[in-house]
């Protein structure tokens, strides 16, 4: 018997939102009728864009909007690639009323995906039915028949709530499960039933939920495998970290049911916290978007995209290493950051980081998270105590 390796390394990222903007400069751009207050035209995002930073040379390749990503993919060879794809891949009209913003991509340029060799795409989010049933349906489709495994969304509740399995061999495997709640922005009116497609919803964080997601995992987790709850959570702006997240999250590391919370739906990224041997990503913040040129919010620096390599050890299941990558995006298309972005972020991690005994250091152009403060090892109760 062959022994299996000791370490896992998985890259994890927040929203890919290929649609709108970015679907218009792929070589199959789909019809860019949008329903927006205010844009009506996808083409209008390629204009913003180009304004900032100067033309987009049209139509790109596939690779193109990964730019400089694809090198630090192959330097940092993770096992496994998993995002928050927030965007309907379809060609349906019929977009969902009264939603405001609807993003989709066409189901052409599905090579965009597969060109950055995407493991999982999460569906969990509030763009993925922006075009109705038959626009996730679609999507379901266009995304499997790509090979790409999805998780958070299905045609039924047995399938939205089914976790991914990702088997990297010689290593072990990796347990994918998606969920998106209500605070995101997800329409309740998505949440998926017993024959009707839509999404893995929680309409609240409680101690119930936390308990009832935990059985879930439970009825699907083998010995040895690693758990990634990846879950849409809260605005799109903002450091604050609502204390019934923080809660839910530690449930489930206190019960032993997850490794790595992937957590994401803000625009930028936001606290870190090393927990128990495991790591809670509050929000990833963006990765790819068509926002460039978009005004108002330079101060959470907007364009920065970060990427984020977690290594575990498949014996214990800990975390022993986080690297965040940092990218900008400029032209539609991941450009690497420089040092004062660097620093930047580093400090604003650090800055919201204190109240999770979590630090940032910095480590040429990578950075490493690493618990400050490892006699913390409190939960439910230790976290009240903190908080008092």
């Amino acid at each position: 018997m062959v022994e299996r390796q000791q370490h896992l390394k998985l890259f994890l990222a927040g929203d890919v939102m290929t649609g709108r903007g970015i679907d218009q400069i792929l070589p199959h751009p789909g019809k860019p009728d949008l329903h927006e207050a205010f844009v009506k035209d996808a083409r209008r995002y390629v204009r913003l864009a180009e304004q900032q930073n100067g033309r987009i040379p049209m139509p790109v390749d596939y690779r193109y909007i990964w730019g400089d990503a694809l090198d630090v993919w192959q330097a940092h060879k993770p096992d496994l690639r998993i995002v928050n794809l927030e965007t309907s891949v379809t060609a349906c009209d019929d977009h969902w009323p009264s939603k405001g913003i609807n993003y989709r991509m066409h189901p052409r340029n599905v090579p965009c995906l597969t060109k950055a060799e995407i493991d999982c795409c999460v569906l969990a989010n509030n763009h993925v039915m922006d075009w109705g049933y038959a626009g996730l349906d679609e999507t379901l489709t266009t995304l499997h028949s790509a090979g790409l495994e999805t998780a958070g969304a299905g045609r039924s509740i047995e399938q939205a709530t089914r976790a991914v399995r990702l088997s990297v061999p010689g290593k072990g495997d990796v347990l994918v499960f998606a969920l998106a709640h209500v605070s995101s922005g997800v329409p309740t009116a998505w949440l998926a039933g017993k024959h009707r497609g839509g999404v893995h919803l929680l309409d609240d964080l409680s101690r119930r939920s936390a308990g009832r997601i935990t059985a879930q995992i439970a009825a699907e987790r083998r010995p040895g495998d690693i758990v990634i709850l990846s879950i849409h959570w809260g605005g799109n702006w903002g450091y604050h970290i609502p204390g019934e997240q923080r809660q839910f999250a530690h449930r489930l590391v206190d019960t032993g049911a997850v490794d790595i919370v992937h957590g994401h739906s803000s625009h930028h990224p936001k606290a870190l916290e090393c927990y128990r041997g495991k790591v809670i990503i509050y929000g990833c913040g963006d990765f790819v978007t068509d926002y460039e040129g978009i005004g108002g919010y330079e101060r959470y620096r907007p364009s920065l995209a970060p990427m984020y390599f977690v290594t575990v050890n498949s014996h214990s299941r800990q975390v022993e290493r986080l690297e965040i990558g940092l990218m900008r995006l400029r032209r539609f298309r991941l450009t690497k950051s420089g040092a004062p972005d660097r620093r930047w972020l580093r400090n604003k991690l650090n800055e919201f980081g204190k109240e999770f005994a979590t630090i940032t250091e910095g480590n040429n152009d990578m950075m490493i998270a690493v618990p400050c403060a490892p006699e913390y090892q409190g939960g439910e109760d230790e976290y009240s105590k903190h908080r008092k």
